[in-house]
Parts: C-alpha cells; structure tokens; sequence
C-alpha cells in the first residue's frame, strides 16, 4: 500500500523542493482555494466536471477527508461545488478519503472512493450514488464494494460502449474486475494483472518489482485503442500509460506522458474528451505552501501521434484560451475563478458556497466576459465583513491594476452567515469582452470580506434581492 512504499518520501520531498521552487501561473493549478489533488474528469450535458480530493491545510501526510466537485463549461473558468461527500458517510470507514473517480449511467452517478475500513483496519473500496453529478451521494451496500489482501487504492472506471463497466485499482499491484449492470457488484474473481515491464515500462535495480507501475491507474479509450495511464516509479512519480485492443488487456507499454516534476512526489493522471479536443489533468505543488502533501490539480492539452501514441509533455501554466464567452447578466457565483490570490472557499447552510478575501489586496478574477454591444450600467453583488468601515471591493477590467469600473463599499454584517446586498451605478457603461477581476481591500489583520455572487444589469434595477441570490 501506499505507507509501504513512502519510506522515502521525505528524501524526495526535500529534493524536488529544492529544484522546483516557482510557482505555476496563468491557468495552472487550476484550483488556489483550497489544495486539491487527485484530479478525476467527468462530462456530462456539455458541462466538464472535476472530481478531486483534498489536502488539509499545513499537512504533513495525507491527512484527506472529503471529495470535491469542480465544474466549468470553458476550461478556464471553474466553478467550486464544495465537498459533495465524505469518508465518514460511510458508517464502516475509519479514513482516508483518497483518489476517487466518478462516472454516469443511465442517469445515475457512482463515485468510487478508497477508504480504510473500521471492521479490518484495512483499505478498500466503496462506492456511492447520486441522482446528480453534484449529489447528495449515498452509501447503497453499507459495506465495502471490494478489499483484497493488500493496496486497494485509486479506483478508475470506464463504461465502455456495449454499457460494461471495467475497474481497475491498486497500490503496489494492479487489480481488475467487471462490474456488474447495476454497477455496486461485480463478477467473477479479482484479476491480478501482471507486472511485466513489456505491460509497464522496466523498474532498474529492484529485482521483486520488475515493472515501473505505482498507482493511480486511469482508463480511457481513444478510437478503438484502450490507454491506461497510471503513476510510475520508483518516487519522485512520472506519469506513464500503456495500450491495448480490449479493456481487459493484455497492456503493452507505451512510455512516459509526463516526468517527475511539480514539487510532489505523487502524480495522478486524469484525461477526458470535452469540446473537441483531450485533455490530461495532473497535480503538483505549484500553490503557495504546495508540496508533497498540499497538492493542487492542474490541467493541459493532451497531443496524440496519427499512430495513437502520444507526444511527452511538461508541465506548463495551463489553458489560457476560453472556450466560450460569460453571460454577466446571469447569477455568477463568486467561487467561479480563473485565478485568485489569497482567497480561500468556503460553505455554511445560509448561502451554501462562497469565498473569503484573507488579506488586503486579495483578488479573484473571471476570464472572457462578453457585455455586447448595449453593455452594462449596474452592477449587483452579495457581500458581508465583520469589520466595522474601510471594507471595499473594486471591480476592474482586464488586469488587477485595471480601469475601476465600481467600486463597492461593504457594509459590517457581523458574520458569514449574515449578508447584504448592494449594487453600483456605473460611471461609465461597459461593453465588449473583457477579463474581471475583483479586488478586496481594507487595512485589517485578516479576513477582509466575504463574498457570494454578483451580476451585472442594463438600464433597470437590482433583481438580486432575497434568496435568489442563493447557491
């Protein structure tokens, strides 16, 4: 299992750290409020989900509670849904919410997870459902889906075209089972795949692990051909993938997709088809405080050769071309970001999630705008601060630095769950596209304001109030 092969992890830890000290921009890590790892992508009804896991904040091992769901329909644009489920919504789990992956059938939503179960101490793997890719998810065997003798970490599922489910799983070995119709069982017995270095790429100098695989398998199909991408070793981990004509394998190894790199010992692959192109997501630790235990997912365009092998990549700062344009005449939620800085997320049961400005001149901001031709002349937002006067946000165009459009005095709530609306004629109208940013500002120790939605209007009146503006 994973403790088993992490002896050296802090060795390695202290390497990358001091090789790989910049932080990744533009669009990558793709997530800056919280640390994400994990990255599972799923589409569905043209809207490209993002199943992740979480770090804890200053974590020194992979102390890990919840899932997440991202969402976005332009890949540089994404929305935080919030922890959608939890190791302890499984009353036989102990811990350890770890790499999970979500898949639809026949709309319905089943979310794989690894978890330690409380009957043996061991890890094993559970699954939950949903009547929506968001939730609320829930446990329907009250047990574990499968646990062998050892590993039973980083599920990955595919439902291939004839509607047959296959999973693979495992950490130090690589196991495999169809999953039956329903999709909560499986048949026959677990599958021990081979660890040959033809499958999986050849390991040097340790003759009882003959092959480079790790973890974290992900399986995809392109065409006719079957990729399984999968974490190699020894630490820090690349990421490798292998082919085949059937699901099932055999495997024959293809080489590395993307070296060791990123300031994380650990790699895990996730790749997914959405708007006409592929795309592979990863993590590292790019983010301020990043590293091997405070991850964050990053994403970029996966390239194949006409032969269906595919070109080595590195890590680069992301996509930077939106896919499509913002309607601001729309409800936005504040935690829909391209980039922030010094913001982080957040969720109670008054306005569901939104964002905190941590420090003065925090920011978030949202790419590819479009105003059209009419343009805008208000702007509407829902905010709160505990601090009594000197609470701003500015609404910018195109830069941080850029020209004002409002300017929003934030009056004291007293508390997040308790908010305000206020809106802003302004001075001058606004249209084309532009990129947004909101910059929070006030000379207080911390925690600035916070903030939940905004829209912008034409020539009428707020229509933001009440709970309208909820998540």
């Amino acid at each position: 299992m994973r403790r088993q092969f992490f002896t050296r992890v802090i060795f390695c830890f202290l390497i990358i750290w001091s090789v790989k000290t910049n932080v990744l921009r533009a669009q990558n890590p793709i997530v800056q409020t919280a640390y994400t790892a994990d990255p599972a992508p799923m589409v569905y009804n043209n809207r490209l989900y993002l199943y992740t896991t979480q770090d804890e904040e200053e974590s020194t091992w992979f102390n890990m509670n919840n899932w997440r769901v991202y969402s976005t329909d332009d890949m540089v644009n994404w929305t935080d849904h919030g922890a959608i489920l939890s190791y302890s919504d499984f009353e036989w789990a102990k811990g350890d919410a770890w790499a999970a992956q979500c898949v639809e059938k026949n709309g319905k939503f089943y979310l794989y997870v690894p978890v330690i179960s409380k009957l043996n101490n061991r890890g094993a793997i559970g699954v939950a459902v949903a009547d929506s890719p968001l939730g609320p998810f829930y446990d329907p065997l009250g047990k574990p889906l499968v646990q062998s003798e050892e590993g039973d970490i980083d599920p990955t599922v595919f439902v291939d075209d004839d509607g047959q489910a296959h999973m693979y799983w495992g950490n130090p070995k690589l196991k495999y089972v169809k999953l039956n119709a329903d999709m909560i069982s499986y048949q026959d017995d677990i599958v021990e795949v081979p660890m040959t270095a033809a499958s999986f790429g050849k390991r040097e100098g340790d003759p009882k692990r003959p092959s480079t695989y790790e973890e974290g398998p992900w399986l995809y199909k392109r065409n006719s051909l079957y990729y399984l991408f999968w974490a190699g070793g020894p630490l820090p981990e690349f990421i490798g993938y292998s082919t085949s004509k059937k699901a099932e394998g055999p495997w024959k190894y293809g080489g590395v997709v993307m070296p060791a790199e990123g300031r994380a010992f650990t790699n895990h692959p996730g790749v997914v088809d959405f708007r006409g192109k592929s795309y592979f997501f990863y993590h590292n630790g790019a983010l301020q405080g990043g590293g091997g235990f405070t991850r964050s997912v990053a994403v970029q365009e996966l390239k194949f050769n006409p032969d269906g092998s595919i070109f080595p990549m590195k890590m680069t700062t992301g996509i930077t071309g939106a896919l499509k344009t913002v309607n601001p005449y729309s409800l936005i939620q504040a935690e829909t970001i391209s980039w922030s800085e010094h913001v982080k997320s957040f969720q109670n049961n008054k306005v569901g999630l939104f964002i905190k400005a941590l420090k003065n001149g925090a920011y978030t901001s949202i790419k590819n705008v479009d105003f059209g031709d009419k343009g805008a002349m208000n702007f509407f937002a829902r905010v709160g601060t505990t601090h009594n006067g000197g609470i701003s946000m500015e609404v910018r165009s195109n830069a941080v630095d850029g020209p004002i459009l409002a300017t929003i005095q934030v009056p004291m709530t007293g508390g997040d769950d308790r908010w305000t609306t206020v809106d802003k004629q302004l001075s001058n109208k606004v249209t084309g596209v532009h990129d947004l940013y909101f910059v929070f500002k006030g000379k207080v120790p911390s925690n600035v304001l916070f903030f939940d939605c905004w829209k912008f209007g034409g020539l009428g009146v707020s229509n933001l109030g009440g709970e309208t503006m909820s998540d």
